[in-house]
């Protein structure tokens, strides 16, 4: 049983449009270390939607943290603030970025303005509202990690073949100039098995 995540990290802030792009930045910069790089763009997509909603309408006040876990192959980030109220999932606002000014424009705004649930609901695997009583409520949702990538060990330490120790030690070398058909040492051939009749064993 596993009880503690291979990573995690978490980071209390006000959800403030400044303080969001640093957040952005962080989470990052966090999954970059942890060799997460594909889950960078929907990760950070996702916390600044969340975030933006806690600027948006959490009441009294717009205190959250931020935390993300990697536990084997799933990424889960959340925010939990202190607001009771459950948040409800809405379509998402047409974003044409065929203007390549307003593209950037609106990268900038998410800071400010989510577009809601819906856009956290289609870039995640799964998402939720966990209910924390009157001390607020967690909204998460998951990615999928690749594998991890297992570095491979080189062999230069393993030498195998020297006559001075390991399992080959006990073998001489092999005699130069001799062709590989004649035998060192005589070969002892197995002995062949043979029925014996029935009355007769032994």
């Amino acid at each position: 049983m596993i009880s503690e995540p291979s990573r995690y990290y978490a980071v209390e802030l006000q959800a403030l449009p400044s303080r969001i792009g640093q957040v952005r930045r962080i989470v990052s910069a966090h999954l970059r270390h942890w060799h997460l790089d594909t889950l960078v763009d929907h990760a950070v997509l996702g916390v600044t939607e969340l975030l933006s909603n806690v600027h948006r309408h959490a009441q009294p006040d717009k205190r959250c943290t931020v935390e993300i876990e990697l536990l084997l192959d799933r990424l889960t980030v959340s925010v939990r603030d202190h607001d009771p109220r459950i948040p409800r999932a809405a379509a998402p606002e047409p974003f044409d970025p065929v203007d390549a000014l307003d593209a950037l424009d609106a990268y900038e705004r998410l800071a400010t303005s989510g577009r809601g649930l819906a856009i956290v609901g289609a870039l995640s695997e799964s998402w939720g509202v966990r209910p924390c009583g009157a001390d607020g409520k967690v909204v998460w949702f998951t990615l999928s990690a690749p594998p991890p990538v297992v570095p491979v060990d080189e062999c230069a330490h393993a030498v195998y073949g020297a006559l001075t120790d390991g399992p080959l030690a006990s073998y001489g070398r092999f005699p130069v100039g001799a062709p590989l058909s004649t035998p060192i040492d005589p070969v002892l051939t197995p002995l062949t098995a043979r029925s014996v009749p029935a009355g007769r064993a032994g």
